[in-house]
């Protein structure tokens, strides 16, 4: 009965130009009207003033760039070369060379490029395939004899000569696509082509997001090591205190030794941020696609940590502009089609079939008309029995279409859940920053005045050690939180895209 369905409906389909198996639909997905950590409107007042700002900067760096006029006009989403809102030369380079030299890139450009070489494989399967071939044989000797009658009574032996054979042919066949196999197969082809273009953007954008994570970091060490420098000078200064007091007996031995711990324990931070700064510098080295060895970024005094104002836009939004969704949805595509190639088993194939040749026991007339013979044929078969062999494809087919759409709905949710996340994160981390300002501040004051108590002796020298101790956590913390509401942006770029759209 299934089958009978099947022929109706392919019968159908024949007539009107369609294809066996479902047309395809995008998977519904629930889509909130707005994100739960996004702004006040009071905040995203603020924000379209900050981005106006950095679209005039980066319009005012790269006059001609198609990202930033698109960026102006859309103006809520961000500039193909997304980075160009930090504002930062030397990050802009090295994004750039990622394009170029980054392998894990390669190989994604690479896989994309044999995806559109079965999409071109599956168009050629419309059109009719044409062979030529030649031969030529020779056969003779003593197993080429046989017996002959002679006289009417006798027989003897005779040797047939050595004979040539000649052939020359022209073999063309053509599968009518009668229910619409090759068109589901160059529909699930050009959907696998779509989506690998889609992970080629995102492995792109994912590097490059690698990349500005590890520069800002490597910035941040940069202001570490500045920072503890000084505070390696100001120890030493403190020690000599320490021991200027101890020489002329007002105050103990135990005054120089906690300051030699205290200065010890500087030095071994600051070496201990070094060595991150120098791994941090490796990574980048590989992201760039240069060895570790022949790479190296100076410091920069002049870095400004500057924190961007990155739009979320809306989350219907979202689904167009996030490359793994987009691979996601095509990988949907894909498995729809693939059920009409299977399903396309249940019924019979027609092919047509030709043949022109010439054969000849000579060379010289292999091409007289005498010698032409030609064939033409049409041959359909079906399968009639098969032990379930195309049902389990059909159903297998089917399962890896629920599959897909699995999958894609679960990729819409972790990525509306990304942008939650960094959303509340840049909100809180504004705040904290605030925060640890004011600690920071305020624990500098303290330690200035536990110091100056220190030096006119109406405090002992572990008072001395513990606002030094805390002013340094405190301006290390400052310095961390503030990096880390920079990759927190480039944490809400990636979630949101980037400038990425896909092709039409």
């Amino acid at each position: 009965m299934k089958r009978f369905a099947l022929a109706a409906a392919a019968v159908t389909c024949v007539l009107s130009g369609c294809a066996i198996g479902p047309n395809y639909r995008q998977p519904s997905v629930e889509t909130p009207e707005q994100y739960k950590e996004a702004p006040s409107k009071e905040s995203q007042a603020r924000e379209s003033q900050a981005r106006e700002s950095q679209a005039r900067e980066s319009q005012a760096k790269e006059p001609q760039s198609a990202g930033v006029a698109d960026s102006g006009a859309r103006n809520s989403t961000l500039p193909e070369k997304w980075w160009r809102v930090f504002n930062d030369p030397k990050l802009d380079e090295l994004e750039e060379r990622v394009a170029v030299s980054n392998q894990n890139l390669a190989a994604a450009e690479a896989s994309y490029r044999q995806a559109t070489a079965i999409v071109s494989q599956a168009r050629a399967s419309f059109f009719p395939f044409v062979n030529l071939g030649a031969d030529a044989s020779r056969s003779g000797g003593p197993g080429r004899s046989k017996t002959v009658t002679t006289g009417g009574t006798g027989t003897g032996i005779a040797d047939t000569r050595s004979s040539n054979t000649y052939q020359a042919s022209a073999t063309a066949g053509w599968e009518i696509d009668l229910w619409g196999r090759l068109r589901r197969s160059l529909e699930n082809a050009h959907a696998l082509a779509d989506a690998s273009a889609a992970d080629l953007a995102f492995a792109r954008l994912s590097l490059q997001a690698q990349l500005a994570t590890a520069y800002l970091q490597l910035r941040e060490a940069d202001s570490e090591v500045r920072m503890l420098s000084a505070t390696v000078d100001a120890y030493s200064r403190a020690l000599q205190i320490a021991q200027n007091r101890y020489n002329v007996g007002m105050a103990a031995k135990v005054d120089v030794l906690q300051a030699r711990t205290q200065l010890a324990n500087a030095q071994e931070q600051s070496a201990s941020i070094v060595l991150s700064r120098a791994q941090l510098e490796h990574a980048i080295a590989a992201l760039v696609g240069a060895p570790a060895s022949n790479f190296s970024l100076k410091p920069d005094p002049t870095f400004n940590a500057a924190v961007p104002v990155v739009p979320a836009g809306v989350p219907s939004v979202l689904l167009a502009h996030r490359p793994d969704i987009e691979s996601a949805e095509r990988r949907v595509a894909a498995a729809n089609a693939d059920i009409g190639v299977q399903e396309a088993a249940y019924l019979p194939s027609l092919t047509l079939n030709g043949t022109y040749e010439f054969l000849s026991t000579a060379a010289s007339t292999l091409f007289k008309a005498a010698n032409e013979v030609h064939t033409v044929a049409a041959s359909a078969s079906q399968t009639l029995f098969d032990a379930g062999t195309t049902r389990a494809r059909v159903s297998g087919a089917r399962a890896a279409y629920d599959q897909s759409v699995a999958e894609y709905r679960q990729s819409v949710l972790t990525a509306f859940q990304d942008v939650e996340d960094q959303l509340a994160a840049s909100r809180q981390l504004e705040r904290q920053h605030e925060f640890r300002r004011q600690a920071s501040e305020a624990a500098d004051e303290s330690e200035r005045l536990v110091l100056n108590q220190y030096r006119a002796g109406t405090v002992s020298f572990t008072n001395v050690v513990v606002a030094q101790t805390a002013a340094l956590s405190a301006r290390v913390a400052l310095s961390q939180i503030a990096v880390q509401r920079q990759t927190t942006a480039i944490a809400l770029i990636q979630a949101t895209g980037g400038g990425w759209k896909p092709e039409p």
